[in-house]
């Protein structure tokens, strides 16, 4: 990662800004002092007062990956503006900064340096208002239309001049070119300034027809909150791990893309550690996901605690994380931190009376030594990573010839394609139940490897292998003819089920796929309408046109789309629009999260009402308790899958499961028979 301005470039940057906005502030008060006191009134101290509430009421919302805010104190005071001048106005916005500063216990020339940029913006503002219009006229409110454009300039002036000078400072500071850090907050400050432009003339009218009135402004600003809070939740969610709060996949590759981008115009470095954590799936499977859950938890802030402030570490699901270093010397530096975080990591974790010891394995890729682009290093870090798992060594470094010796992962390959042949691969089953009555109605086939010396192999370890070898295909043809045999059986034996089965990103990109499809419905005698698809959205962004064509021919065929794992990734309220879906699958982070987190219960809910207004069918992934099953029937969730109904199983257990099944009753499958 490139590495910020030199210190004294930024040094002598904020210097220049406080100075000049303390001349500009000396001249606002040498010219304006007799404006000042000619519209000092109970109305502009009204609008003063807003200007520096507002600063302590932000609006959260997301800028660069990064949670920013977006205060009204510019409104207000720019409101000030337009009703007692420059002075006024530059008065009102320095007091609400200068207290809010103050009040978040900000280093003096932080201080400084806000409130020098606020002074310059209003004063360019005040400048461009005075030239193009005669605003503020003592005893005349009214705004003529030919003053309009000049009071829209203005307001464009201040944010403009604004924005530059926070803009150029960031940069410099995270060695961010100027122009581009600006260009892709265009977006932002424009909605800023609209926001401010609207506000306040009304404002200034508002307060002088009666300042009754100005209560009443805060109905549309308290639209305006709620719908930013919610804006933010959605966008939190698509950048972040529901389970650790950590940045997820997503938010790492814009990172290193960034990192990528700045390294190869610097010169510099682009680190990347890939962490897996050894034998999770074993306490997983021993324990629960419970306890698995808990100790991702302790992992995830255990990596925090370790690493510097400019790193960013992030979860990319199930036991892998991520870290992108900040600040990289040599790649020695990069391997002692390595393995400073396997040691962070020693320490025995007691999780709920259990005591755990967490080893984990680290590959460690950089640009440009490792690869030239972003999707290169992350491979090249990931085979680093298999190879220090294998060798059990702890922390490697990409080798080439790791490309070729790694390959334990190639020698599983080779076995999967012998597995395809040889009938290795089964097919689980886990039930759908209605919420309201408890009737299973629906089952998702589940792949699993029967290795003849490793046991039964969990399909994250195989499935992605699959999708790089070529082998996802054929694999997906196994699983359907399974899944709509089996389905079959069910029919014949007097279970009146629909099955669904998980495609892969390769999968969807295969416009072969509808035909294969029809193919094997009609073999086995299956209306389209009893098999469901599903999909995520991360697989639809891959290729979004491609998938879209696919999805389109499976919908006229027929089959019904469900969107699996909804909340995390790539989720976003215009797939819900766009996507050919009937049914949403909530991910069982947030439904695991209801009890321990009022968050998540807003979410699910949130979800379930959206949902059900758009005519889909929601389906609670996790559900393992009684007490989740009572809370989302109570919301109107319509099908719970999890432990509390089932584990999955093979055909033959569930079809006797299913036998002996009480219809009124929702039994648990005790851990013996799973």
């Amino acid at each position: 990662m490139s590495l910020p301005a030199p210190a004294w470039k930024l040094s002598a940057y904020v210097w220049a800004v406080c100075l000049a906005g303390s001349a500009a502030l000396l001249v606002l008060l040498l010219a304006g002092h007799g404006q000042l006191v000619a519209h000092a009134a109970v109305p502009s101290a009204a609008l003063a007062a807003l200007a520096v509430l507002g600063e302590f009421v932000p609006i959260r919302v997301f800028r660069r990956d990064a949670e920013g805010e977006i205060t009204l104190s510019t409104a207000f005071a720019f409101a000030v503006l337009l009703d007692a001048g420059p002075l006024a106005a530059t008065v009102a916005l320095l007091a609400a900064g200068v207290a809010a500063d103050l009040h978040l216990r900000k280093p003096p020339l932080r201080i400084w340096f806000n409130a020098a940029q606020y002074a310059l913006s209003m004063a360019a503002a005040g400048a461009v208002l005075a030239l193009l219009t005669d605003v503020p006229r003592a005893g005349d409110l009214s705004f003529a239309a030919a003053e309009l454009p000049g009071i829209v300039a203005a307001g464009c002036v201040f944010f403009l001049v604004n924005s530059l000078l926070v803009a150029t400072v960031i940069a410099l500071a995270h060695g961010y070119a100027v122009h581009v850090y600006f260009r892709t907050d265009f977006a932002f400050v424009a909605a800023s300034t609209g926001m401010a432009l609207g506000l306040a003339p009304v404002a200034v009218l508002a307060a002088h027809f009666s300042l009754a009135l100005l209560p009443a402004l805060a109905l549309p600003l308290a639209g305006v909150h709620r719908a930013a809070r919610q804006a933010q939740e959605l966008e939190h969610q698509s950048r972040h791990d529901a389970l650790t709060g950590l940045p997820n996949r997503v938010l790492l590759r814009g990172r290193l893309e960034e990192a990528v981008r700045l390294a190869r115009r610097d010169g510099g470095r682009a680190v990347v550690l890939l962490l897996d954590l050894d034998h999770f799936k074993e306490i997983n499977d021993t324990l629960g996901h419970g306890h698995g859950d808990l100790l991702l938890r302790e992992v995830a802030q255990r990596l925090r605690d370790a690493l510097r402030e400019e790193d960013l570490v992030a979860r990319l699901g199930g036991d892998e994380f991520a870290v992108l270093l900040g600040e990289t010397g040599d790649l020695a530096g990069a391997v002692a931190l390595a393995r400073r975080l396997l040691g962070a990591l020693e320490a025995p974790v007691d999780v709920e009376g259990v005591t755990l010891r967490v080893e984990g394995s680290i590959g460690l890729a950089a640009f440009p030594e490792h690869g030239d682009d972003v999707d290169t290093v992350l491979r090249r870090a990931d085979i680093a990573m298999y190879v220090a798992k294998g060798g059990k060594t702890g922390v490697e470094v990409y080798d080439p010839r790791q490309e070729r010796h790694s390959p334990a992962r190639l020698g599983l390959a080779g076995e999967l394609r012998r597995a395809l042949d040889g009938g290795e691969l089964v097919v689980h089953f886990q039930p759908e139940a209605e919420l309201a009555t408890g009737r299973v109605v629906a089952a998702e086939a589940l792949v699993r490897w029967a290795h003849p010396r490793r046991g039964l192999v969990a399909p994250g370890e195989f499935v992605p292998l699959a999708e790089n070898t070529g082998l996802i295909g054929p694999l997906t043809l196994v699983v359907l003819d399974a899944a709509l045999d089996q389905r079959a059986g069910w029919q014949d034996a007097g279970h009146d089920l629909d099955v669904s089965v998980n495609l892969s990103t390769r999968s969807l990109m295969d416009r072969r796929l509808r035909g294969h499809v029809e193919e094997r419905l009609a073999q086995h005698g299956i209306a389209p309408e009893r098999l469901e698809l599903e999909i995520t959205e991360s697989m639809v962004a891959a290729d979004p046109v491609r998938a879209m064509r696919t999805l389109a021919d499976l919908r006229d065929l027929g089959v019904r789309l469900a969107l699996d794992d909804f909340g995390t990734g790539f989720s976003s309220l215009a797939n819900l629009r766009d996507l050919p879906v009937t049914s949403l699958k909530v991910d069982k982070s947030f439904i695991l999260g209801m009890a321990e987190r009022h968050q998540d219960a807003v979410i699910v809910t949130a979800t379930v009402d959206l949902a059900r207004r758009l005519g889909l069918r929601v389906v609670a992934e996790g559900v393992e308790t009684a007490a989740l099953w009572d809370r989302l029937r109570a919301i109107g969730c319509d099908l719970a899958q999890g432990y509390h109904v089932s584990r999955p199983v093979d055909g033959d257990r569930f079809t006797a499961w299913l036998a002996g099944r009480a219809t009124a009753a929702v039994p648990v499958l005790r851990r013996e028979a799973a």
